[in-house]
């Protein structure tokens, strides 16, 4: 796995730090971000077309907007990779 760092939440304290990596050989853009509240996850699981709640082998997680800028930066190198 080819997993390339592109970037961290620039208000970041170290210890809580939202980051985004591509896997161009995957064609996955891999997120960590902060856990939503309970009553977070549930609005987000009833607007879901999903049958019922998240599953165990996934999360919703939030990310600040500032990190969009990132985030387009990894869907990039991904597409990039798929094109070659």
């Amino acid at each position: 796995m080819a997993v390339a760092f592109i970037g961290i939440d620039p208000d970041t304290d170290r210890d809580h730090c939202p980051t985004v990596w591509a896997d161009a050989e995957a064609q996955e853009v891999l997120l960590q971000g902060w856990k939503p509240s309970a009553g977070t996850q549930a609005q987000c699981e009833a607007s879901s077309p999903a049958n019922g709640p998240v599953p165990d082998g996934e999360a919703i997680v939030r990310i600040p907007a500032r990190m969009i800028p990132m985030i387009r930066e990894a869907c990039d190198a991904v597409e990039r990779a798929q094109l070659r």
